[in-house]
């Protein structure tokens, strides 16, 4: 690898990750990576992985990069909404000029369902914002 080796490598999972301390320098000139703590998003826990103890130093690195993912997590939640608008749209095109009736029938009800829960839950959250607003 080029380049110095960040003291932190965070595997990434569903909720959050797993916490390694890197180490390059060692007698053998290998990169070691050991487990040092689990990182549960959803909960917002950390935890200390085995015998570790965890350092404010480790604590502080952990908490930095539980903010950066979180805001990495719902700037693609929005992108996704975004991507979601243009399937829509590329939905609703296919449908008018490319579609047989048989991909129609294929697909009509699972689309109606999904875009009518969809309108739902918007036409709801759209009522809560205005009656709190006044």
């Amino acid at each position: 690898m080029a380049g110095a080796l960040p003291e932190f490598f965070f595997r990434t999972r569903d909720n959050g990750a797993l916490v390694f301390r890197v180490d390059g320098e060692n007698r053998q000139r290998r990169i070691e990576m050991t487990q040092i703590a689990v990182v549960n998003l959803a909960k917002g826990e950390v935890r200390a992985h085995g015998e570790h103890q965890l350092t404010p130093e480790d604590l502080a690195a952990i908490g930095t990069w539980v903010e950066d993912r979180k805001a990495l997590l719902a700037r693609r939640s929005f992108d996704e909404m975004q991507r979601t608008i243009d399937q829509l749209n590329a939905a609703a095109q296919w449908a008018q000029s490319k579609a047989s009736d048989a991909e129609l029938d294929e697909v009509t009800d699972a689309l109606l369902l999904a875009m009518h829960d969809l309108r739902g839950v918007l036409v709801r959250r759209r009522a809560e914002k205005l009656s709190r607003e006044g």
